[in-house]
């Protein structure tokens, strides 16, 4: 009797091993076609929404105390007014970790004083308020003179700043947390004259940077 066909074992092996690499490529494509197609419908999501930053402003500023005890230590006492902003149409904003703090010249002259966090729906507007204080806050020997000078030229300049971090929200969807800061400047009227017993104000709106 002829045999008319056989498979040896090796040809057998052999086309099992083009199967299944036949199968893997498959499913690698199909990974591929995936991933391409979810990134895609991301970056659309991304550049139909685009998120832009909260606006800041400083509408108001009082420094009711900003005295030396000894050369070098500082008692300080400033309450700020803040306008926030989101300008996105479809985007909400939720804000964490809020912390807000005076400088004079780079130096730090008041403590961190934290902020209740808040969520801020579509192109809606919130005000903030900030009481910040310092006690014995160490600062440079050079502290007096400068504010003297200031005094002299009739305004102090201060930097008031906002840390914290926030949140986006589409629908239902919650982004991670970004950190953001906003730095406004403040130009205050202090000249030789000022009563002692009343704060130095300015009431002047002031945009201010904000980085997200």
């Amino acid at each position: 009797m002829s045999q008319l066909f056989s498979k040896s074992p090796k040809h057998c092996a052999e086309r099992r091993r083009f199967t299944i690499s036949k199968s893997h490529k498959k499913l690698f494509f199909a990974f591929s076609s995936f991933l391409t197609l979810l990134l895609a419908f991301i970056f659309l999501i991304w550049l139909t929404l685009h998120p832009s930053k909260p606006q800041f402003s400083l509408t108001q500023a009082d420094i009711y105390q900003l005295s030396l005890t000894r050369p070098s230590l500082l008692n300080s006492s400033i309450q700020l007014t803040f306008l926030s902003k989101n300008p996105n149409k479809r985007v909400a904003i939720y804000y964490d970790q809020l912390q807000a703090y005076a400088s004079y010249k780079g130096q730090q002259i008041t403590g961190d004083t934290s902020l209740p966090p808040f969520y801020q729906y579509h192109e809606e507007a919130n005000l903030l308020t900030a009481f910040l204080q310092g006690t014995a806050l160490p600062v440079a020997p050079s502290f007096g003179y400068e504010v003297g000078r200031d005094q002299i030229a009739g305004k102090i300049v201060l930097s008031l700043k906002v840390n914290g971090k926030l949140r986006w929200k589409v629908g239902s969807w919650v982004s991670g947390r970004y950190r953001f800061n906003v730095n406004c400047v403040s130009i205050i009227a202090f000249g030789p004259n000022a009563a002692p017993t009343s704060p130095l104000s300015s009431n002047r709106g002031t945009h201010c940077s904000t980085t997200v």
